[in-house]
């Protein structure tokens, strides 16, 4: 899973690492973090992390039920002449997430023991 924080970054993890069939995640009509999924089929909890990791790292983190469109990358398409990543979404699916903070940390440290 990749994550961007900002303009740079998420042009980056969307852009350069995205592959065409991996899945893109990103929190509806608000300023935030681009999530690439690089597996193949993801289950349900994987999407839900995802999207929660792009709820958390947006405008949203502190509403409820916030919404996050994904999408294969091969349906998205950059917005010509538009600043930072903006990106055009052809077919998606949206997920309605309730950020947590402790979960969000729960993904973290799960995520920093299995890099150890």
């Amino acid at each position: 899973m990749y994550l961007g924080k900002n303009n740079l970054q998420n042009e980056y993890v969307t852009w350069k690492l995205g592959r065409k069939n991996d899945t893109w995640f990103h929190a509806k009509d608000l300023h935030g973090a681009h999530v690439i999924i690089t597996t193949p089929d993801p289950d349900e909890q994987l999407i839900r992390d995802a999207a929660m990791l792009a709820a958390w790292y947006s405008k949203g983190r502190f509403s409820s039920s916030v919404p996050v469109n994904y999408c294969l990358v091969k349906q998205l398409k950059k917005i010509p002449g538009s600043k930072g990543s903006f990106v055009s979404l052809s077919t998606y699916k949206t997920i309605y997430i309730d950020p947590d903070a402790a979960y969000i940390q729960q993904l973290i440290d799960e995520h920093m023991v299995h890099q150890k």
